[in-house]
């Protein structure tokens, strides 16, 4: 091989380690955030409140938008994801009115 292979496949390893090492962190944050939505969702149960808070989640998108500029990702990404998780939400709150 090559020394500017070699090289090529050294940064490659070390860019999927930190991919590999973000990708828990990702996980094990998502598993935190549902543990704090499930247990709104049953507070929201026992107290008869509707499973979806429309105006936090505007906030909320406009927020991240926020945050993704400043983190130089893309806004309608991050949209497009935290859409996906409060729809989530929404979903296990209508399971827990049940």
């Amino acid at each position: 091989m090559t020394d500017n292979i070699s090289r090529a496949q050294d940064i490659l390893k070390d860019h999927r380690d930190s991919i590999d090492r973000l990708d828990a962190i990702l996980v094990y944050t998502l598993g935190e955030r549902f543990a704090h939505t499930q247990a709104v969702g049953k507070l929201k149960a026992e107290h008869d409140l509707p499973p979806s808070d429309p105006d936090r989640e505007s906030h909320q998108i406009a927020r991240l938008e926020d945050l993704a500029k400043r983190a130089n990702l893309d806004p309608e990404f991050a949209k497009k994801f935290l859409n996906f998780i409060i729809q989530e939400v929404i979903q296990h709150h209508k399971q827990h009115q049940k």
